[in-house]
């Protein structure tokens, strides 16, 4: 696998998907290609309630775990602001309410849902705290929000070499917020991922201001299971994602 970090481009992060529409398609529907199908999905699913009377997909992409969830006996709906994305996701279930809207103005009456669901969307939304302001608007209280993002920690350095032992360097600043673009090429598929840089604080005060308490918090490892290479394993030592269950109080 090789990565390639660059200073993202200065169009809005939906305009940035857009355009990569397409190729996150055939990434996310090639099977055993990423680390969601490979660990990232299951570990999630640890904190994820079990189905209720309704869940929100926040940032749902082309819907894959949209389509698992719903096969868990949740009753979903999934919303993404890229139509081709969405279109992607109608295709994929068409008995699937799936809807196209932007994640700080969801097209849901309050209260409505007792889960929402931001599986590694936040860091790609311009305005985080108004998604989160969001979804604590169409929970009931006591309902929760599940989330999963790159965590702050990987997206503000990075190791020196794809080595187990590799230094892992911060050359700029974490507590910053700034824009940034991953370019991975893996098994001939190329994806490039654009996305925000916030600290855990950020996401915190959103939580805290959109009034939920957290509940549970995870940083988990990459899995000998899914230990591809010997390089893998410097992702042993540092996490990969943070996961996080807020109640709506």
């Amino acid at each position: 696998m090789a990565m390639n970090r660059s200073a993202s481009d200065p169009a809005r992060l939906k305009e940035a998907w857009d355009a990569e529409a397409e190729r996150w398609i055939e990434w996310a529907r090639t099977p055993g290609h990423d680390s969601y199908w490979r660990f990232h999905r299951d570990q999630f699913l640890r904190l994820v309630p079990p189905p209720g009377r309704q869940t929100v997909d926040i940032g749902s992409g082309e819907g894959r775990l949209a389509r698992h969830l719903k096969q868990l006996g949740h009753r979903m709906i999934a919303i993404d602001s890229s139509g081709s994305l969405v279109a992607a996701a109608r295709e994929s279930d068409p008995s699937m309410d799936v809807r196209v809207a932007d994640a700080a103005a969801l097209p849901l009456e309050d209260a409505s849902a007792d889960l929402a669901i931001a599986f590694m969307s936040l860091q790609d939304i311009d305005d985080m705290p108004a998604a989160i302001s969001e979804a604590a608007r169409v929970l009931q209280p006591g309902g929760r929000l599940c989330l999963a993002i790159v965590h702050p920690l990987n997206s503000a350095g990075r190791f020196e070499q794809a080595t187990p032992d590799a230094p892992f360097v911060i050359g700029g600043r974490y507590l910053g917020d700034f824009r940034y673009a991953d370019t991975l090429e893996r098994a001939g598929l190329t994806m490039t991922f654009h996305s925000r840089h916030r600290p855990v604080e950020a996401y915190f005060l959103a939580l805290e201001q959109a009034g939920f308490l957290v509940e549970a918090l995870r940083e988990p490892g990459v899995p000998d299971h899914a230990i591809v290479s010997e390089s893998w394993r410097r992702w042993q030592r540092l996490p990969l994602f943070l996961h996080l269950r807020a109640v709506r109080r």
